[in-house]
């Protein structure tokens, strides 16, 4: 009983602190949601050097695609690939050729994930070459043999991009599926399969969507400053850097887990720990990027909605006209 009465003491001692952080922290949303605009906008500049020039929509429109891409994503359960086809199909309407969308969105995800790991890397370099990083070296070790492995798994989806994927594809699902299904979908796959390797093949446009996807991705860890600066635990500028590196290699290796859940908050409050930041501090840290999802997703749908339902009453007025 002693032992229960402890634990429930600590628990309630744990809850108030996490609390009050979030208290803290409610006065400071706005601006902490407002600033997630900033790796968003680099983001979508990385995806629009994708596109072809010819057909490449204009910086606003590719920022509000991206917008509805990362909010269908964060709130949707569609394993992170519902707001690819969601953005790919919204390109399309604005213009872009359909096998140059779709080849974009494939390519954007590899450069997304190649520079993810490319940011992971540098904070945990970083982590070790902290005074204390010796410290951190069964975390550290973790984290490469994960990053490992999605080395590897990226260089085999790399490797099935050249060898004609949506082709192979729509030959498998012709065996599976009815010929009517496919029809559209087959006609164009080889279309797909060669914008994809131009993309690769575009050059300086292709590095360019690579160094701006790599500063959205180290853009990111202002929100963790500015979380931990409101809360009176401000984080040196490479701590922070090093944090957010390490939580979204986290995040990214539980991609199937929808949203994350426990898997993000479990990884910042382990290596928040690193840097001398209490549970609770992890935990608001984490809540404030749920709570910016929300803030920022709930009217990327309904945007969504509004055009979806648009062009289908436009299309729907001129097949009746």
């Amino acid at each position: 009983m002693v032992l229960l009465g402890s634990a429930i003491r600590k628990g309630l001692s744990f809850g108030c602190c996490w609390a009050n952080a979030m208290l803290v922290v409610g006065w400071w949303l706005r601006p902490i949601t407002a600033y997630h605009i900033v790796p968003m906008f680099f983001s979508a500049l990385s995806w629009r050097d994708l596109l072809p020039p010819a057909t490449r929509p204009d910086v606003v429109s590719v920022t509000w695609i991206r917008w509805i891409r990362e909010s269908i994503n964060s709130l949707l359960p569609v394993a992170n690939i519902g707001g690819d086809i969601a953005s790919a199909r919204l390109a399309h309407l604005r213009g872009v050729p359909g096998p140059q969308a779709a080849a974009s969105m494939v390519v954007d995800t590899t450069v997304g994930v190649v520079t993810q790991m490319a940011f992971v890397i540098a904070g945990v370099v970083l982590l070790v070459l902290r005074p204390t990083g010796g410290a951190a070296f069964e975390v550290v070790a973790g984290v490469l043999l994960g990053v490992g492995a999605l080395v590897a798994a990226v260089a085999a989806f790399v490797l099935v991009q050249h060898k004609n994927m949506f082709a192979r594809f729509a030959e498998l699902a012709r065996r599976l599926l009815p010929e009517q299904w496919l029809a559209h979908f087959a006609g164009s796959a080889s279309a797909v399969d060669d914008a994809v390797v131009l993309a690769y093949r575009s050059g300086a446009a292709f590095w360019r969507a690579n160094l701006l996807r790599l500063i959205g991705w180290a853009a990111g860890a202002g929100e963790i400053w500015l979380v931990t600066w409101c809360l009176g635990q401000p984080l040196g500028a490479t701590d922070a850097f090093i944090l957010e590196s390490l939580s979204s290699g986290v995040r990214a290796a539980a991609f199937m887990v929808p949203a994350a859940l426990g898997v993000q908050e479990g990884g910042l409050v382990l290596f928040g720990a690193l840097f001398g930041l209490p549970a609770e501090i992890g935990l608001a840290i984490s809540l404030s990027k749920r709570v910016r999802e929300v803030l920022l997703g709930l009217p990327g749908l309904l945007f969504w909605y509004w055009i979806e339902g648009h062009y289908l009453l436009r299309r729907n007025g001129r097949s009746g006209g």
